[in-house]
């Protein structure tokens, strides 16, 4: 059997090339900040990849649905200061925990509170104040949550859901209450949904970082049998299941 060739140097950088082109093309580029101004210490050494981060943003929902990429996703993507508590919820990557030094030694199971600023970007800001029908309204809703637009995001979820759609009203109104601060009433909305990959996801997070290391253990657990290796949120789930305290 004739061992395959791996490509050369110049194939490998091409094909990179062509797929950076591509991601530009359709709005998942990175972004270049310029002088504008950004967190003191927000930015990693290696930026975080706006389009893995937009994969791993949709994980949340239903998988035939086709989300679009919001405008500004890029530049929003490059403005996130590091975090440790992340919901599973449409606009979230697991990217946004890039800390792991603190958490690996104990120092940061201390839930942060939320800025108080939020991304004021003109193209994302025309892109939320559209009238969005149901789904895109969720979507629309998890992008303002992360550009901590809260007050946005709970106009976005104001209107009652069809019942295709309940369950992933339910995850993403806890979403917006755990990172708005409101994290014992996340949790106690994710307790009454239905079990679901988020939601087991969301019990787990939530019930680690506010010290219930039984939940925590059960539903994270559960939820890293139920997601591929593959994923990023399965990494993550594992990383939150080696901080349980036992």
């Amino acid at each position: 059997m004739t061992r395959q060739q791996p490509p050369s140097v110049d194939e490998l950088l091409t094909n990179y090339l062509r797929q950076q082109i591509q991601a530009q093309a359709n709005g998942l580029g990175f972004v270049d900040l310029g002088e504008q101004a950004v967190p003191f210490d927000a930015v990693p050494v290696q930026p975080v990849d706006p389009q893995q981060a937009w994969s791993d943003a949709t994980t949340a929902g239903l998988a035939a649905e086709r989300w679009q990429v919001p405008p500004g996703w890029p530049t929003l993507v490059s403005l996130q200061e590091p975090t440790v508590a992340i919901a599973l919820a449409l606009g979230n990557y697991p990217q946004l925990v890039r800390e792991l030094q603190p958490l690996l030694t104990g120092e940061a199971l201390a839930l942060r509170q939320p800025l108080s600023e939020p991304i004021d970007l003109p193209e994302l800001n025309k892109y939320l104040n559209q009238a969005h029908a149901e789904p895109s309204r969720y979507l629309a809703a998890g992008v303002a949550r992360l550009a901590r637009q809260f007050d946005t995001a709970q106009r976005l979820l104001a209107q009652p859901p069809s019942a295709t759609w309940q369950a992933q009203h339910a995850n993403e109104r806890a979403a917006l209450a755990w990172h708005r601060g409101d994290h014992r009433a996340a949790l106690a909305d994710w307790l009454a949904q239905p079990d679901s990959v988020p939601v087991l996801f969301n019990r787990g997070m939530a019930a680690l970082f506010l010290g219930e290391s039984d939940l925590a253990l059960s539903a994270l657990d559960a939820v890293i049998a139920q997601l591929p290796d593959s994923s990023a949120w399965h990494h993550l789930a594992r990383l939150y299941q080696m901080l349980v305290p036992v």
